[in-house]
């Protein structure tokens, strides 16, 4: 088919599409919800993976956390929750290892009379209180595991921890909502029936989801000895370890395992009673989660596209239809089968192609509203294969009513009315 050919044919199908526009319309309308729902789909799960990527990144690649039993991507089994806590020495014991830089021993409280609400109470000053705020004990080595900043205000260091003072630091959250227009630094909170003084407001926390509160922003963490004094009944540790470099993980697994085995005392033959894990588990989890979401939602935008292509088939046949007589004609005057095939997919595909286009113009659009309610970033990638999909729709489905066309009788063509 020759380029002139070509152009002409482009012309005829934008030509049908400005004649039948209601028609037209209707047929490419399933092309166009199904390449929006690719976008708009692959836009919120590119950006949530990237906001993930980007607080995996913010916890540290040279990060270990160690627990009584595995938390993410696992349900825990009675044999899991019977197992032995973690303890403050075996934490203390890990900074002998050689590659080891900071280790911190954490506790939390938990709010019993809200089950399933971990680390959940309420803390007060001057009139004001902050519901749902989590207690935690953690050690001065818990600033340098996390890379926390402070946005005024010190971490509590060794003395503080020593003599068990009645300090604290706040989440940026807590701060703000107890402490309005006003810095926090020095002033007293209540919390367990209990009078501290602030010492220091962290910035806000890095989270995945865009939008809302981080509930990590709505903290109190006290001294680790403090926090006994509170809530001496929580001894069940969760314990994050900072090593010197990447690299070294596999070193630093096999010591830490091998140190918790022998305080544990695991028979050789039995399995470890406790878990290590990285920030890697997150990325994995999530890829699980998300992997498995866009799938479904993939393949009910593909149902879109598929009913799309039926309805482009539709229309096709009928144009086919329509234009017997100028089928005949052009036989007649020397058209081949391969002219009339080529002409009729190309203008499937171009009604495709058009039903793209709208479809990435709108999908892009959505997107981007919706940058400013959630995560959401357009993937060059998917607005390439979601148009590429339209098009290829269109070289599907337009293949049949193309064959028709090529194959009538030039003869009983001319005879058609």
């Amino acid at each position: 088919m020759r380029i002139g050919d070509t152009k002409e044919t482009v012309t005829m199908a934008l030509d049908t599409l400005r004649t039948n526009k209601l028609r037209s319309g209707l047929t490419i309308l399933g092309i166009v919800i199904g390449v929006m729902t690719v976008i708009v789909i692959s836009s919120v799960v590119n950006g949530l993976n990237n906001n993930v990527a980007s607080l995996v990144e913010s916890l540290g690649s040279n990060v270990l956390f160690v627990f009584r039993f595995p938390v993410f991507g696992q349900r825990p089994t009675t044999e899991m929750l019977t197992r032995k806590q973690l303890t403050y020495d075996d934490a203390m014991a890990m900074k002998s290892l050689p590659h080891v830089v900071a280790v911190s021993p954490a506790l939390q409280y938990t709010d019993n009379t809200a089950p399933g609400r971990g680390g959940n109470t309420s803390i007060k000053a001057g009139g004001k209180k902050m519901q749902n705020t989590i207690l935690e004990g953690d050690t001065p080595d818990e600033k340098e595991v996390n890379d926390f900043d402070m946005r005024e205000g010190r971490f509590f260091d060794d003395f503080d921890q020593t003599r068990a003072a009645r300090v604290v630091v706040l989440g940026s959250d807590t701060a703000d909502e107890l402490f309005p227009g006003q810095s926090a630094t020095g002033k007293e909170v209540q919390a367990a029936g209990m009078v501290f003084t602030v010492i220091g407001v962290l910035e806000p926390q890095k989270q995945a989801f865009g939008g809302g509160k981080n509930p990590q922003d709505n903290k109190a963490i006290f001294p680790i000895t403090t926090f006994h004094s509170i809530h001496p009944e929580e001894l069940d540790y969760w314990i994050t370890l900072k090593y010197d470099d990447p690299k070294n993980r596999p070193v630093v697994e096999d010591e830490l395992t091998e140190l918790l085995r022998r305080r544990r005392k695991v028979a050789n033959a039995a399995q470890d009673n406790f878990a290590i894990f990285g920030t890697d588990t997150l990325t994995r989890l999530w890829n699980q989660i998300t992997g498995g979401l866009f799938l479904l939602l993939f393949a009910l935008s593909s149902v879109a596209l598929l009913v799309g292509g039926v309805g482009v088939m539709n229309i096709m046949l009928v144009s086919v239809t329509e234009r017997t007589r100028e089928i005949g004609i052009r036989k007649a005057i020397g058209a081949t089968k391969q002219t009339i095939l080529a002409q009729f997919t190309l203008e499937a595909i171009t009604l495709c192609a058009v039903g793209g286009l709208i479809g990435v113009v709108l999908g892009s659009a959505i997107a981007l509203a919706l940058h400013f309610l959630m995560p959401s970033l357009l993937s060059t990638m998917w607005i390439a294969v979601a148009f590429a999909s339209s098009c290829g729709i269109g070289l599907l489905f337009g293949i049949y009513p193309a064959w028709k066309a090529a194959n009538l009788n030039p003869i009983e063509a001319l005879r058609y009315e």
